[in-house]
């Protein structure tokens, strides 16, 4: 658990507490180059801290909790395999999935490279055919439609990816992502395949998740009954496997040539860098998804090498961290101004609340002290017209992460100046606010009625003083989104650290599934409800008398 009592910790406590009555407008005033001072670029990338509530003291309390806790130890375990996911016995080697140098990782003598790139090579083999025409369906056309069955990382980020980098997308081909067991999405997506031209990717590491594999089985009824007697031909024609496990795969009816193999050390929301890619390999070319890998390496080594007053990730992390732990923000908002980048917030979630949603430390003992926000987030532009009222004069404290591009990936004339005007606006206003003088002023320059000034004024006035910070590439390509999704996901191994956190496993995702396991027999009617809670009995009563099972 973190040491709630160390020094570090006690002084960012009494730091916090001298600084209460600073505004954002103070740090400002007081610090001409503070945009300097709390900015950090990084091959065309640019991550402004300067809008957080943060100073040089705050910095160095936190930098002083990091060196507490341990990081840089922790860091070089991540990336000598060490087995850090301890509850699993697991080394976590998925920066070993966008290594691109030559030799061994994480080491000699547990080299992981050359099945990575063994699978790499598949991966490049297969997409060019695919993407070339020359993978053919059972009637000798090439694939036009490519969905992608997959649940949780393996949905959310190839399908975050895929959207990301839609401007990359080869012409012709169509990417669709299912992943919920409702029937309403599959069977509205087969209304608009073609079976002799449609390319399924099933992804899922145990080939036992049961709301991919019921998905499967559904998309395999549905080709076999457009195949007729070629049904057995078929198969292998417009179905590939991403898994671990070759048995399941081929009792499904794949041959191993079918078959991308993923590892036991690939968590799944750090899968995308994997075969579990191979939708992104497929829309945007082999040598994109590469690029993307190299972004990724490229904010590895940064995390490994810069000091951390100027580490992109361990900033990022111990910023958060300040907002929860010792402002008491309960969420935090991720506002993408930009319409490619319309799931990044889901991944995010997922990501982060995964990852350090949780109460026990590594431990196994109560943390002392509250471990990851709520993540939520929504298109900025849209989000101006719904929440953003609550940010400005809700009187809840919510850190938010403004995230844009300087260039448009789909330009139109006119488009993208006013998209970044709002961009910047957001971020200064949520800062800087409007003060009581200010907006007087403003009421009595457009020659307002004093009457009306008096009541106008208090529904007029906004605290600002909302921390945030500003992330803007240069371009929304392969390169910078691997860098950006890597930045995050040091962030979050960063301050699972502090927290004394496995980010690692998620066994709080099990408790549900476990349960659903009883309770569909008895939805069917197979089994009675004996031993349910009385809420449980009566819905699946209800859900009896009312549904269609």
């Amino acid at each position: 658990m973190p040491n709630t009592n160390a020094p570090a910790w006690k002084a960012l406590a009494a730091h916090r507490d001298q600084s209460a009555g600073v505004h954002l407008r103070d740090l400002f005033a007081a610090d001409p180059e503070r945009f300097s001072r709390f900015s950090v670029g990084l091959e065309g990338l640019l991550v402004d801290f300067s809008k957080q509530r943060i100073d040089a003291q705050t910095l160095k309390h936190l930098i002083d909790l990091a060196e507490t806790a341990r990081l840089a130890e922790w860091r070089d375990r991540l990336f000598s395999g060490d087995k850090i996911n301890f509850s699993e016995k697991r080394a976590v080697l998925h920066p070993a999935l966008r290594n691109l140098k030559l030799g061994a990782f994480p080491s000699v003598e547990d080299d992981v490279m050359p099945e990575v790139r063994a699978v790499r090579a598949q991966m490049r083999t297969f997409s060019e055919k695919v993407r070339g025409g020359l993978w053919r369906g059972f009637s000798g056309e090439a694939i036009r439609d490519v969905v992608n069955i997959g649940i949780g990382g393996s949905d959310l980020g190839p399908k975050m990816v895929v959207r990301c980098l839609s401007a990359y997308q080869r012409a012709g081909m169509r990417l669709h992502f299912v992943s919920n067991v409702d029937s309403a999405h599959m069977a509205k997506l087969f209304e608009m395949l073609d079976p002799r031209t449609t390319l399924f990717v099933v992804a899922s590491k145990t080939f036992s998740t049961q709301e991919t594999m019921l998905n499967a089985h559904t998309a395999r009824e549905w080709l076999c009954a457009a195949a007729g007697e070629d049904c057995a031909r078929a198969l292998p024609l417009h179905f590939v496997a991403v898994t671990s496990d070759v048995t399941r795969a081929a009792a499904f009816g794949l041959p191993e040539a079918n078959v991308f193999k993923i590892w036991d050390w690939v968590g799944g929301r750090y899968s995308l860098w994997s075969a579990v890619g191979l939708p992104i390999a497929l829309s945007i070319g082999m040598n994109g998804f590469e690029r993307l890998l190299a972004g990724a390496q490229a904010m590895d080594t940064h995390f490994r090498e810069a000091p951390f007053e100027k580490n992109l990730p361990v900033l990022m992390a111990l910023i958060g961290i300040w907002n929860t732990n010792f402002l008491g923000a309960a969420t935090s908002a991720v506002l993408p101004y930009h319409e490619s980048l319309r799931f990044l917030p889901s991944f995010l979630q997922q990501l982060e609340m995964e990852s350090n949603g949780k109460t026990v430390g590594r431990d196994g003992q109560a943390l002392s002290c509250q471990a990851n926000p709520i993540v939520w987030g929504e298109i900025g532009s849209n989000g101006q017209h719904a929440f953003f009222q609550l940010l400005h004069q809700g009187g809840w404290l919510v850190p938010s992460d403004f995230i844009a591009s300087a260039q448009s990936d789909f330009p139109l004339p006119g488009h993208q100046a006013p998209l970044m005007a709002n961009f910047l606006a957001q971020s200064a206003a949520l800062a800087f606010g409007k003060t009581e003088q200010e907006a007087r002023a403003e009421l009595e320059a457009a020659q307002v009625p004093s009457e009306q000034i008096a009541s106008l004024l208090p529904h007029k006035v906004f605290a600002g003083n909302q921390p945030s910070t500003t992330i803007i590439l240069p371009r929304l390509d392969p390169y910078h989104l691997g860098m950006l999704l890597a930045l995050y996901e040091h962030k979050v191994f960063v301050q699972g650290v502090i927290w004394g956190i496995n980010s690692f496993d998620q066994w709080g995702v099990e408790l549900g599934k476990q349960l659903a396991g009883r309770l569909l027999p008895a939805l069917t009617g197979e089994t009675g409800t004996d031993g349910l809670d009385q809420s449980t009995r009566a819905l699946i009563a209800w859900c009896r008398e009312y549904g269609d099972f």
